[in-house]
């Protein structure tokens, strides 16, 4: 069974920081590019980051580039998602996600392309 479980959201003050952590199990991790998608309240699920299958490419969403970094370690099978500079507007259910990927390349964008979703962990910026 495939499970994907995040931690480290939290109550932050604006200007601050977070790291993200997401632990999976139950498939071969290596084959899997991840990604960070979050949902603020009231409105659609957006993506965040990912990173391909070995790590050497990442991609972000214009809202948080430059400001959060993702990374992943393929011995411990987690992803992670560090948070710098955060702002209130930053406050949202942040959710990691693996995607089947053949392509070392492929950097996937779209919540479709995703096979297996965590079932989020709140993060909230106070201003």
């Amino acid at each position: 069974q495939v499970q994907l479980v995040e931690s480290g959201g939290g109550l932050v003050q604006a200007g601050g920081s977070l790291r993200l952590s997401c632990a999976a199990s139950g498939l071969p991790f290596g084959n899997y590019a991840l990604g960070w998608f979050r949902q603020p309240p009231g409105k659609e699920r957006e993506f965040a980051a990912a990173i391909t299958r070995g790590g050497g490419r990442t991609y972000y969403g214009d809202s948080v580039k430059g400001r959060f970094t993702v990374s992943r370690d393929n011995v411990k099978n987690t992803v992670y998602l560090q948070m710098y500079s955060l702002k209130p507007e930053d406050t949202a259910i942040y959710y990691c996600a693996a995607a089947r990927m053949v392509s070392i390349l492929s950097v996937p964008r779209s919540e479709r392309e995703y096979d297996y979703w965590g079932q989020g962990t709140q993060v909230t910026v106070s201003s």
